[in-house]
């Protein structure tokens, strides 16, 4: 038997390096999740502080989205760069660099005068915060076994939805009794522990470059990126990929708080209460979803068909003005939203190993872009429904049931990656 044939025997040291570089993978996994824990809070953060941001600076529901939007719309466009930079220098350096630019954001935020001000430092939190879950997926693709990437891609946004338990009652508190600067003030601090964290732990080996003794350049990253493009089946998955997550993420990060207080006359705090709950449960269920799984073509049918779902929900919430109805349709979305974690696996099996990195960099950018767009654009609706003697919050959650229906059937009808077709037969 050649000796390259032959199975290496397992020893107890060879055990135990295995379990020590496991347990140190988990390690610096945890400390690249405490950035993307922060980053859900800023994502969120809005529904809280709403009410404050619109009596201090006295800005109108179109200028509120546009507030929470531009958070979205910085991340998505640096995701664009972020994602080029991991490819050349690596996640952590990525990282470190990227992270401080959240920390002085916010306390921009904090400290903001004018209206001016506060949309300077959310953009600036925007761009610290864009790697912060696509770094988690990508060393997810790189270090775990490919079959189990939607567990661990579900499991990771579970524990980084803690982001998301922080901006409903804890956050309400702070805020009730410090004011909506002291929520960016706090949140300044935890960004500087977390970048502390990973600077200590997070040490990935050196990358690669693309051909031996010939290191990538921007240009050729560019180009490499631009090269998804022209592959047909990446235009359906960015379509509901700035669909799926915007639209609830528009509702626990923007309208859930202005929802619940002036639509049903809820305090503040209560409000965070409801917020609490939508996001407890929202960190289960992506690793629900991930364990179930179904794989290849079956996979594009679960999103094609939960998105409906959603739809019918946003229906339902917009026409339906129950208090304890609208609480039990948020808490369906929040036990449905999971469904999204299936876009990163099927994203992960429609390209191959070398266009994997860059492929999730380009669905998080448009992830976000579609955060901005649908929070810039409800705003504008619940400002002109308001004009028009209409409730702004029926406007906003037929718009957004109206957008998820379209990003659907164009998903559904867009071809799907040749890799996948193949898996079939």
């Amino acid at each position: 038997m050649p000796p390259g044939d032959a199975t290496v025997p397992e020893t107890p040291s060879t055990t135990s390096h295995r379990s020590v570089l496991q347990r140190q993978l988990w390690i610096m996994l945890l400390a690249l999740l405490s950035g993307f824990a922060l980053s859900q809070a800023f994502r969120t953060i809005t529904a809280i502080l709403a009410q404050g941001l619109q009596q201090d600076f006295g800005i109108s529901a179109s200028s509120l989205g546009a507030f929470a939007g531009l958070f979205g719309l910085s991340f998505g466009i640096a995701q664009l760069l972020m994602g080029i930079g991991m490819d050349l220098y690596g996640l952590r350096r990525t990282v470190l660099c990227a992270f401080p630019f959240a920390t002085l954001g916010a306390m921009v935020s904090a400290a903001a005068p004018s209206y001016g001000w506060l949309m300077l430092g959310q953009l600036m939190i925007g761009v610290g915060c864009s790697p912060a879950f696509l770094a988690c997926t990508i060393f997810i693709a790189r270090h775990f076994p490919a079959e189990r990437f939607a567990f661990f891609s579900g499991l990771s946004m579970g524990v980084g939805g803690l982001g998301l338990l922080f901006t409903g009652s804890p956050l309400a508190w702070v805020v009730e009794a410090g004011g909506w600067r002291s929520g960016f003030w706090l949140l300044s601090i935890m960004c500087a522990l977390s970048w502390v964290l990973i600077f200590c732990k997070v040490h990935e080996p050196a990358l690669p470059s693309t051909k031996a003794g010939t290191p990538e350049t921007w240009g050729s990253a560019f180009m490499r990126m631009a090269e998804l493009l022209t592959l047909p089946h990446t235009w359906g998955m960015l379509v509901l990929g700035m669909s799926c997550y915007a639209a609830f993420l528009s509702l626990r990060g923007l309208w859930i708080g202005p929802l619940m207080m002036d639509r049903h006359g809820l305090s503040l705090v209560h409000s965070g209460h409801v917020a609490f709950v939508v996001s407890l449960i929202s960190l289960f269920t992506p690793a629900i979803f991930g364990r179930l799984d179904p794989g290849t073509l079956a996979r594009r049918q679960w999103l094609a068909n939960f998105s409906l779902c959603m739809a019918a929900l946003f229906v339902m919430l917009g026409l339906w003005h129950s208090t304890i109805g609208n609480i039990a349709i948020v808490i369906a979305m929040a036990m449905l939203s999971g469904y999204g974690l299936l876009q990163y696996a099927d994203v992960r099996a429609s390209y191959p190993d070398h266009m994997t990195g860059r492929a999730l960099s380009l669905f998080t950018m448009s992830m976000f872009l579609g955060v901005a767009l649908m929070q810039w654009f409800t705003g504008v609706v619940a400002a002109w429904a308001a004009q028009h003697g209409w409730e702004s919050y029926t406007a906003v959650a037929l718009t957004i049931a109206i957008w998820l229906m379209i990003a659907s059937t164009a998903y559904r009808w867009l071809p799907a990656s040749p890799l996948l077709l193949r898996s079939k037969v």
